[in-house]
């Protein structure tokens, strides 16, 4: 009856899911968005370290940055502005990252393309200009920032593929074998760098000239909307949650296949959100969003995807009792640190979690139920929303709670969670117990004989 239970669903899973799972895996495009929003990863997190110390929960601490200054300038001035000049550089970044990932992948000069790919974003955004006797141009952080993201991921494939035809197609200036690499590369990347910011200065003149407004705005409504109901509602989240478990189960990396498509969302939010604590106006009521990439990260997959950390917790327990079969107690001590830090791959091929029958419904319950009691408590105020602050993914629970929502209740709501967590993965691990004694008893009988 168990084999042909677990025929049936496995065999569902494998026939609709992985082919689907598979092919997006090895989709060049959605790499290279991977591969550029991880270029941004430092900028983004030492852009959120200096957003704690700006808004850290303490009166006297932020009363003290207010004051201290030099020339005007107050050190919380100085926190912003690094703020803005790391986070605030997501969307230009990421277009250089995936510009040069997707170059990259087609055996041609990243460094290159990603420069290109840099130029042809500064000239679709619009500029913003200072008046007075000495009239500057400058950028808007908004669309350097969060809020162009969707453009940089639109040129930066453009740009990585224009590239990439240009010089597989031999269509590049040659140089002497003489001549340095480093020159060469440049010259080689002359002709595709003119076909593709030229292109990218078109589109800007009709934007300009038909009084579209910009790219930037034009793109976000269109994509937006639709990207919104998956990333940016309850309804939507909760099917990416189950999507990302389904993917796991059958072995396949669940955040690369579906986290991928939607990250930038979340990303966007984060930037929005931030831009309001800094204003001091996060709430729902001023545009906030619950659904943001530390609320996935930090609050849905505690202990990795799954929210295996329950599981993990329940082994110890199971081990502490004296309860525990001889493959959980050696497993225990390879699982326990690692899924603090959110990392599980030791518990998802040791246990194993993959094509496990017995555990398929935990590990697909527990990020759902954390998802939904976590949405909740954020919509209802009796937990901050998230502040914009990134921490990194391999940040434990309780710490991470506290400074991605700048509050105590973001570390009790992790808590809570991880305790029904437990108790979600705790009925299911004790039939895996079980049935491992058993096969050991069996073992040692055989091995007496």
């Amino acid at each position: 009856m168990a084999d042909s239970k677990k025929g049936g669903v496995s065999g569902i899973i494998e026939k609709y899911l992985m082919p689907v799972a598979t092919t997006l895996s090895r989709f060049k495009p959605l790499i290279a968005i991977r591969d550029g929003i991880t270029t941004t990863i430092p900028l983004i997190i030492v852009g959120s370290f200096f957003m704690i110390l700006a808004n850290f929960p303490v009166a006297a601490w932020t009363a003290w940055i207010g004051s201290v200054s030099m020339h005007g300038v107050a050190l919380l001035s100085i926190f912003t502005k690094i703020t803005n000049g790391s986070f605030g550089l997501l969307g230009l970044i990421g277009c250089f990252g995936i510009a040069s990932s997707y170059a990259e992948q087609h055996n041609t000069d990243g460094k290159s393309a990603g420069i290109i790919a840099v130029a042809s974003y500064f000239v679709v955004t619009p500029s913003i200009f200072t008046g007075g006797k000495a009239p500057a141009e400058g950028m808007p952080y908004d669309f350097l920032g969060s809020k162009g993201l969707f453009v940089g991921i639109i040129i930066g494939l453009l740009a990585g593929g224009i590239f990439q035809w240009f010089i597989n197609h031999d269509v590049q200036i040659h140089m002497p074998d003489s001549v340095p690499p480093a020159i060469g590369k440049s010259f080689s990347a002359l002709i595709p760098g003119f076909a593709i910011i030229t292109l990218f200065g078109a589109v800007y003149a009709l934007f300009s000239w038909t009084g579209m407004g910009n790219i930037h705005l034009l793109i976000m409504h269109v994509l937006s909307k639709p990207l919104g109901l998956l990333g940016d509602t309850l309804g939507g989240t909760l099917v990416i949650t189950f999507l990302n478990s389904a993917f796991w189960f059958v072995g396949i990396h669940g955040a690369n296949v579906v986290n991928n498509m939607i990250q930038p969302v979340w990303l966007m939010n984060s930037g929005a959100n931030l831009k309001l604590a800094q204003a001091g106006k996060l709430s729902l009521d001023h545009g906030a969003h619950i659904i943001t990439e530390p609320f996935i990260d930090n609050f849905v997959f505690m202990g990795g995807g799954g929210a295996t950390l329950g599981l993990v917790l329940g082994i110890g327990i199971l081990v502490l009792m004296h309860r525990s079969s001889k493959q959980l107690e050696t497993l225990a001590p390879l699982t326990i640190v690692p899924g603090l830090f959110n990392i599980n791959e030791p518990t998802m091929f040791g246990m194993p979690i993959v094509l496990n029958m017995t555990l398929i419904i935990p590990f697909i319950l527990a990020p759902m139920w954390n998802t939904l009691t976590t949405y909740i408590v954020m919509a209802t105020g009796l937990v901050p929303l998230t502040t914009g602050t990134m921490v990194s993914w391999t940040m434990p629970p309780i710490i991470s709670g506290f400074l991605t929502t700048n509050s105590f209740a973001g570390a009790l709501i992790q808590i809570f969670n991880i305790v029904i967590d437990t108790l979600i993965y705790l009925p299911f691990l004790l039939v895996v117990n079980k049935s491992q004694k058993i096969e050991e008893a069996g073992q040692a009988a055989e091995d007496a004989a």
